[in-house]
């Protein structure tokens, strides 16, 4: 398995990167694909807890190749008391796999102010009960949909942290969010984890962060990456995961009439994933210097 290399004169305090993999998207039989994500060295997978008649492979598979679990609670519903419900059952059955934290798109971003307030209060008191860190992913849809719908909250909750998937703020907000830099601010601050989807003015995904015409998002998106990984330097934190999560149609764009995706999931990923794990350890080393 292929390992990072942080070029570090004797670090103040190590932080070790753990790339996180998504299965969305991944084509072929559980077993290929978690083998895939192993060989690729990624050390963890990033997914919602598989269906009961899955749950003994995906278990199994995890420990064969030393792998890490990242679980996903997604909520839902019609209503609102929908939403808490499958929330609870869904982090109780997270909580079994022991995973290493929980990635939350909780809620919805047409509710009160107050329901939601309502909503986050009792995911912090779950998060106390569990014992494991628990990230609520910026999301469109989501109660944290924009930097000042989520930096309100922060500034509501102490003590709530995010998965940062700052593609969607381009996105909603039809910019590179210049002008929200006090919002952008405190929610760098409270990131934990991150997924690193490059978005743009009009869409969450550009087609092919390789290609130069994305220069200025990308741009945005590793410094706002960068800020993360030094504020958790600072912060004293053991771990940072990282998980290049592009998606499948329609999150990729395809070609019309046939489909296409216009490039490859898979590369693409790993593409993130290499160029992060390069910027980590510039960041990390200048940290530590």
């Amino acid at each position: 398995r292929r390992k990072q290399h942080c070029l570090l004169k004797e670090p103040a305090k190590e932080m070790k990167l753990k790339l996180v993999k998504s299965l969305w998207g991944m084509e072929g039989t559980l077993a290929e694909n978690v083998r895939r994500i192993a060989e690729a060295g990624y050390v963890a997978i990033e997914a919602q807890v598989p269906a009961p008649d899955q749950l003994p492979e995906f278990v199994g598979l995890l420990r064969q190749h030393n792998l890490e679990f990242v679980a996903m609670v997604i909520t839902d519903g019609k209503t609102p008391a929908d939403h808490f419900t499958s929330f609870r059952a869904k982090i109780e059955k997270a909580r079994s796999l022991e995973p290493l934290q929980i990635t939350v798109h909780g809620g919805k971003d047409w509710w009160p102010y107050e329901l939601q307030k309502e909503f986050f209060a009792e995911a912090l008191e779950v998060e106390q009960q569990i014992g494991l860190p628990v990230n609520h992913e910026t999301h469109r849809g989501r109660p944290m949909f924009t930097p000042s719908a989520t930096a309100r909250l922060l500034r509501e909750f102490p003590e709530l942290y995010i998965n940062a998937d700052f593609s969607h703020f381009a996105n909603v907000c039809e910019s590179l969010l210049e002008d929200q830099a006090k919002d952008m601010a405190l929610c760098i601050a409270r990131a934990r984890h991150l997924h690193g989807r490059i978005g743009h003015e009009e869409g969450p995904q550009v087609n092919d962060p390789r290609a130069p015409e994305w220069s200025a998002q990308i741009a945005a998106h590793f410094g706002w990456w960068d800020e993360i990984v030094r504020v958790r330097l600072k912060a004293g934190a053991e771990i940072f995961t990282f998980n290049p999560e592009f998606g499948p149609p329609n999150y990729m764009p395809t070609l019309p009439h046939t489909r296409q995706p216009m490039a490859d999931l898979w590369e693409i990923c790993l593409w993130v994933a290499r160029r992060f794990e390069t910027r980590y350890c510039e960041v990390t080393a200048q940290q530590n210097r």
